[in-house]
């Protein structure tokens, strides 16, 4: 018995339809939360950490805003809660200016 290829994308796509804008935003926010928490445990990195924690906590709510599925919610409260993590230690260390 043959079984169609499942490709990663369609575990964000549970509805049958493509979601190429909704899926891109889930991705970004997810790579922002990666680079805000990794540079936020630098305290040279603060203000890297501060903005881009800062942006991707904004883009992850308009991301929010526009999800259609659970899959891309799935991934946008992960990349936002490590936006805001890296948020909050480049704050804490030194804030958004050098």
């Amino acid at each position: 018995m043959a079984h169609a290829q499942r490709s990663p994308l369609s575990l964000l796509n549970t509805d049958g339809r493509a979601h190429p804008r909704e899926n891109a935003l889930a991705f970004v926010t997810l790579a922002l939360g990666l680079v805000a928490v990794l540079s936020g445990f630098f305290t040279g990195l603060h203000a890297l950490a501060s903005w881009v924690g800062l942006v991707g906590v904004v883009v992850g709510g308009w991301g929010q805003m526009v999800s259609a599925t659970t899959g891309e919610r799935f991934l946008l409260v992960i990349g936002m809660g490590g936006s805001a993590l890296g948020l909050y230690l480049g704050i804490v260390n030194g804030g958004f200016l050098s």
